[in-house]
């Protein structure tokens, strides 16, 4: 691991995207500190205090920025929201999924689609919780200017971390917003082991059941990584074909197919939709709305059963998405592949979309299960960690998918990777 970690260095080009990324990050830490001008910060502090539930979590995908209440307090929540929904319409809208077709040029007009709606979805969010902490007086002077002011940083903020993604993306390793996700959940790390470690000394929480907690994460990120890295592989065989005086093809391979072909993106995707509009109805000044607001908080019943059911759903959206059935048997046949005990064409279509929705609803289950299993555990143990099964699995498999692709870099170059 360490040998790998130094090949990753001499590798200039590699060196560099690390470094960028790194400064990117850095830029996203100090931003996270700067507060939005006209918050009463001790009111802030007072209406934290009580942070876990629905505040806790938004705290937590912001890594400390809406306790702070900084121009990041919005974190990138907007943005994928946006991107939730602009995959949704590409499905149902014929314009927006023939513009999908279309290759690099469409995929530009749909990003462009995708910042617009986050610039709306986050003045709408921005206006609710400035609402939300008007209500309990932490705004120091609340007129028309001072609470526009607000919403406009707060949008600008999370215009900014959309764009800072797309940079990390483009010029870094892995997928921008899903490492400044990753960046700020590892942030809440260290307070949360002091936290635990004040706990312990203080008596609320016995030795006993931390270390029973303890064990049952190091078996959960086992099994993580262990569904992460699986895959179930199908055999292709492709026939001899005779042009001129060379014979060509004859050989067996394989289509690896993942049991989460969707990776980490079902979480994020189920995270966002329920926290919008749990967020909405906590500012509503309705009864039925706090109802509505607590009965949504992560940790709840009704909670955990839509979570779950949200990352089934996202998880077979996602993948159906990323791997079509019918393109793949149709490259296999126009190269003069088959299936063994299939035939070219519709029969290998449907066999490759049975496999996948079997092995999908493994990898979806598999998602649902660990994501509130943790809930499950401190409610059993009564240890009160951040890092729940949402953030495990962000960190996991952020953290795994940007080790791949060092290790294709460096595999490139002839280095050792990783995995062996």
């Amino acid at each position: 691991m360490l040998s790998a970690l130094s090949n990753s260095l001499k590798v200039k080009e590699l060196r560099q995207k690390i470094f960028f990324i790194l400064a990117m990050i850095a830029v996203y830490r100090i931003g996270a500190h700067i507060p939005v001008p006209g918050v009463d910060p001790a009111k802030l502090r007072e209406l934290f205090s009580q942070g876990q539930g629905l505040l806790g979590f938004l705290d937590m995908f912001s890594g400390g920025a809406l306790s702070r209440f900084s121009i990041f307090a919005m974190s990138i929540n907007p943005y994928i929201t946006s991107s939730i929904i602009m995959q949704l319409l590409t499905v149902v809208v014929p314009k927006l999924e023939e513009l999908s077709k279309q290759g690099q040029e469409g995929q530009k007009v749909i990003s462009q689609y995708t910042r617009y709606g986050t610039v709306i979805l986050g003045l709408i969010q921005g206006f609710g919780i400035t609402l939300w902490i008007k209500n309990y007086g932490a705004i120091v002077n609340p007129n028309f200017f001072n609470i526009a002011t607000i919403v406009i940083t707060l949008t600008a903020g999370t215009a900014f971390l959309m764009w800072l993604g797309e940079q990390i993306t483009d010029k870094g390793i892995g997928n921008g917003i899903s490492i400044i996700i990753f960046s700020s959940i590892i942030s809440r790390f260290p307070s949360a082991v002091s936290q635990v470690v004040a706990s312990l000394r203080a008596g609320t929480i016995g030795i006993f059941n931390l270390i029973i907690f303890l064990i049952l994460a190091v078996v959960i990120v086992a099994a993580v990584i262990y569904i992460q890295q699986g895959e179930r592989k199908i055999s292709v065989q492709y026939s001899k074909r005779v042009v001129g005086r060379k014979v060509y093809g004859g050989q067996s391979t394989h289509i690896p197919m993942k049991v989460n072909q969707a990776g980490v993106i079902p979480v994020i995707f189920a995270s966002s939709v329920l926290l919008f509009p749990a967020t909405i109805a906590r500012i509503l000044p309705y009864d039925w709305a706090q109802t509505l607001s607590n009965a949504l908080s992560p940790g709840s019943l009704l909670y955990m059963i839509i979570f779950a059911l949200f990352i089934v759903f996202f998880t077979y959206f996602y993948t159906a998405i990323t791997f079509n059935p019918r393109e793949v048997a149709e490259n296999i046949q126009k190269n003069g592949g088959f299936i063994p005990g299939r035939r070219p064409g519709r029969s290998t279509a449907e066999y490759l979309d049975k496999v996948l929705t079997r092995v999908t609803l493994a990898g979806a289950l598999f998602l649902a299960a660990i994501a509130v299993l943790p809930n499950i555990l401190m409610n059993l143990t009564g240890l009160q960690f951040r890092f729940g099964g949402t953030a495990l699995l962000i960190v996991i498999g952020v953290a795994l998918e940007t080790m791949k692709q060092i290790e294709t870099h460096l595999l490139e170059r002839h280095y050792q990777g990783f995995m062996e």
